[in-house]
């Protein structure tokens, strides 16, 4: 057979010699996305995923610091510790204060570099960068919020509706804070953006559950400050129901009135999240959303019994400190739900019509 021959039947099925010795053409655009568990990828990744523990380290000692009553530690001073820099002959509430401070401060240079790899690192996308960069929006909010309880004097022995409130916001400020640092280190990895209305088995309950989360953690960081500022004995010998008719007394504060409505609603929501999880398993078997639902069902189960531990040992600052973790732990796998649902959809619909999903960002 010649050379000529085959040119010939070429040309009649519309393909050149030229097409076929030609450098294959890559989309610019696909082609920049770090493949999940690339050095780039897994580099990005990891450090997100360390700034989130991190994170939540820094949680747990905010927590202590108003478990200890060392909120004024530093007086009415921010971000000098009694208009010093560095306090001289502290008391332990001022270590405590300012050790948290510290470690809180750590948290920005961190972040500012995350930000920068997302944005000026190879191979980035829009969608990592702008997850960053609400992390970091989120902690200086953070720094602000605490600034505004010190400087107000919202701290120590404040019983005050002013301190109830902002205490409220502060942790749903936190909640944010891990949910959008979960989410820089969940796409950093290389996973696709799958947009936000894309439709799968238990959306609706899982955007449920997160509203119904931010709700129980406002009125747990309520109930937690009125434990700390008014505690009362472990119940024994069946004593619930009576510390109930105590605490829901005209006499009693507000703080203590209010202790009622966090275990209520927080039982409400787990079951809206225990049904979630299982329906949102059913869109995979063996993948990461049915591993997801897993965790979300442990965690719920672990969380209600926490709670449960918390209120009949009347609040321990350990068990206050674990049933925090685990509220951090709930709303972090809820929220890596809500978008391995998403993706998960969006594979099956693009597997179902034939045509390949477009895998760039759409942020």
């Amino acid at each position: 057979m010649s050379l000529e021959f085959v040119t010939r039947r070429l040309y009649t099925a519309g393909v050149s010699v030229e097409s076929l010795t030609a450098e294959p053409q890559l989309d610019t655009a696909a082609a920049e996305l770090p493949a999940p568990g690339s050095p780039r990828a897994g580099g990005f990744a990891k450090l997100a995923w360390g700034l989130l523990a991190y994170l939540l380290v820094v949680i747990l000692f905010g927590s202590w610091v108003r478990i200890s009553g060392s909120g004024a530690g530093c007086g009415d001073h921010w971000p000098t510790c009694h208009g010093e820099l560095i306090p001289r002959a502290p008391a332990v509430q001022t270590i405590i204060e300012y050790t948290h401070r510290v470690t809180s401060g750590v948290l920005g240079p961190v972040a500012i570099g995350m930000v920068l790899w997302a944005w000026l690192g190879a191979g980035r996308r829009r969608v990592v960068g702008w997850f960053a960069t609400a992390t970091l929006v989120f902690i200086v909010a953070e720094a602000l919020i605490g600034a505004g309880l010190v400087l107000k004097q919202l701290v120590a022995d404040d019983d005050s509706v002013a301190r109830a409130v902002v205490v409220g916001l502060h942790l749903d400020n936190t909640l944010l804070l891990t949910a959008v640092s979960a989410l820089t280190a969940w796409f950093g990895a290389g996973r696709t953006w799958p947009g936000l209305g894309r439709p799968f088995a238990g959306r609706g309950l899982v955007l449920v559950g997160l509203v119904g989360v931010l709700l129980v953690s406002m009125t747990g960081a309520v109930t937690a400050l009125g434990d700390t500022l008014f505690p009362v004995a472990p119940t024994v010998d069946g004593g619930l129901f009576g510390r109930l008719r105590d605490d829901l007394s005209a006499g009693s504060h507000f703080l203590v009135r209010l202790r009622i409505v966090h275990p209520l609603l927080a039982v409400l929501v787990a079951a809206v999240l225990l049904l979630a999880s299982r329906k949102v398993s059913d869109l995979d078997a063996t993948g990461p959303v049915a591993s997801l639902a897993r965790k979300l069902e442990l965690l719920v189960w672990l969380q209600l019994a926490a709670g449960g531990v918390n209120i009949a040992l009347a609040a321990p600052w350990w068990m206050q400190l674990l049933h925090l973790l685990l509220a951090q732990l709930v709303w972090i796998v809820l929220v890596l739900l809500f978008f391995a649902g998403s993706e998960r959809s969006r594979s099956n619909a693009g597997s179902s019509s034939g045509n390949p999903v477009d895998c760039r960002d759409t942020l």
